[in-house]
């Protein structure tokens, strides 16, 4: 499938919505690292940059998760690899903040 051709006012435009995205992206992360949002807060977020954030970058952002720990959490919880956020199902929300947030 080809990209279709931009005129240079869309590719500014869709280069500022990019990083708009990514910056929304990493202050989340920092505030789930930080411990100033919860995972169910994140969970619950109706920002589209966060439902579409890969839910392996999501637990990685969490203290004490790297790389390895976040694989072996989604095989544990029976999440894929490349699920998204706004693509877990009720009980895949639910086994995560069972073993995250103890606040629900």
């Amino acid at each position: 499938m080809a990209v279709p051709p931009l005129t240079p006012e869309e590719r500014r435009a869709a280069l500022a919505k990019a990083a708009a995205v990514r910056s929304e992206r990493a202050e989340v992360r920092e505030a789930l690292k930080r411990g100033r949002l919860s995972l169910g807060e994140v969970l619950a977020a109706d920002s589209d940059a966060v439902r579409r954030m890969p839910v392996r970058a999501l637990l990685e952002s969490l203290p004490g998760v790297g790389k390895a720990r976040a694989a072996r959490l989604l095989a544990e919880l029976e999440i894929s690899e490349r699920r998204r956020v706004r693509g877990l199902g009720v009980q895949q929300r639910n086994r995560l903040l069972e073993r995250f947030d103890p606040r629900g």
